[in-house]
């Protein structure tokens, strides 16, 4: 089975505008983003899921320099964008990742991805929208979910958030979720990028770590969190954006 991960990328961000574009140690957050994804050892395919409009054909030039695939798509419809980028490069198993997360870690995102090969779930996912069941950072998230349970989504889906996100459909009519959960609850972490609070945390945490080299994952970052706590405070009040 074709394994591919699908990154939703977009200038028009409602509160960082054109953050997958900004720069940090010498390459875009989309770049950083590509680079940590590429060390998975589970995925064949990578794509750059963006827009027609033409304010995105800078995601376009920088997915082709980093080597990866694209597809562009509607831009609310983002449901509609996944499955036609999936159907398009012949992905069988899905795995959802977006481009505001330059900390995701490969190693996180290959236990996922080997939970989902190796049992009989329809969607497996560190990323739930309900908080108890939450145990990452909120900027490692990844769910994965075949083409045909991406499909019936699709197909069935008819109300406009369900559409406007990728995943609400399927959460409310799947049976079988695993909750993919870590040993140790660092869901308080928040190290995605949304907000200016935000990117002055990954930016910091990139001036630490980041020496050229993407060799920092979970363990180093909370590591480096214990060290300086001072770091966790800057953005800890940022509340995430409701569906």
């Amino acid at each position: 089975m074709k394994t591919g991960v699908i990154i939703q990328a977009r200038m028009g961000s409602t509160r960082l505008s054109g953050k997958v574009m900004i720069e940090m140690s010498g390459k875009t957050i989309l770049h950083h983003v590509i680079e940590r994804v590429r060390q998975s050892e589970q995925v064949d395919e990578i794509v750059i899921a963006t827009t027609t409009l033409k304010q995105d054909d800078v995601i376009v030039d920088e997915a082709v320099k980093c080597g990866v695939k694209v597809f562009r798509g509607d831009e609310n419809n983002v449901l509609n964008r996944y499955y036609y980028a999936a159907k398009e490069y012949n992905i069988e198993v899905v795995v959802r990742v977006t481009s505001d997360c330059p900390l995701i870690d490969p190693h996180v995102m290959d236990n996922i991805i080997t939970c989902y090969l190796d049992g009989n779930y329809e969607i497996v996912t560190n990323a739930s929208s309900d908080l108890s069941q939450r145990t990452y950072p909120r900027g490692l998230d990844v769910e994965v979910f075949s083409f045909s349970v991406l499909k019936n989504a699709f197909d069935h889906a008819d109300k406009t958030y369900q559409r406007e996100h990728v995943t609400p459909y399927i959460y409310e009519n799947s049976k079988n979720i695993r909750y993919y959960k870590n040993d140790i609850d660092y869901s308080k972490f928040r190290w995605t990028l949304d907000t200016e609070e935000d990117l002055e945390l990954i930016a910091r945490v990139y001036k630490r770590l980041y020496k050229g080299k993407h060799d920092f994952f979970l363990a180093e970052i909370v590591d480096l969190f214990n060290r300086d706590p001072a770091l966790y405070h800057i953005n800890e009040h940022v509340e995430q954006k409701k569906l």
